[in-house]
């Protein structure tokens, strides 16, 4: 899959080069309710996905000066990878057509994924629901 420019100007590696599993939510856009709180709630459980040897990131389309300021206002410890041309949104498959108000447009569909150090999909969730997932994820990757 390769690397991918996140904040705090990193260029992250899936899978990870460090023999960690990646938690990998997409969410449709920086600061909006409903992604605010499904950022929230991974920085709630933070410590407990790094001791399941986990690292979390975040993607959307957003550029990274709007990832930046979304880290910075949430103080979220994990990055925020800024997929502006949809690399990662095509890979993964989130970038759908959807129906919001009667308009069908392009977006992304709320999913995370889990992915091993070799690269292996281990478990995916689409469509996501924002109660609870993060707990739910988090049973996934301690359960590994």
């Amino acid at each position: 899959m390769g690397r991918s420019k996140a904040t705090s100007n990193l260029s992250v590696s899936i899978p990870d080069a460090e023999g960690r599993n990646i938690v990998l939510y997409f969410y449709p856009k920086d600061a909006t309710s409903g992604c605010t709180l499904e950022g929230q709630d991974f920085r709630d459980n933070h410590e407990a996905f790094v001791n399941a040897n986990t690292v979390v990131y975040g993607v959307s389309k957003d550029n990274m000066a709007s990832h930046e300021k979304f880290k910075a206002n949430q103080s979220f410890p994990f990055e925020l990878i800024a997929d502006e041309d949809g690399a990662l949104c095509e890979a993964f498959g989130v970038w759908q057509l959807k129906s919001r108000n009667g308009e069908d447009k392009m977006g992304i569909v709320r999913s995370t994924f889990i992915i091993n150090p070799n690269g292996d999909i281990l478990k995916s969730w689409d469509k996501v629901a924002v109660g609870g997932h993060v707990d739910e994820v988090l049973e996934a990757v301690q359960a590994l």
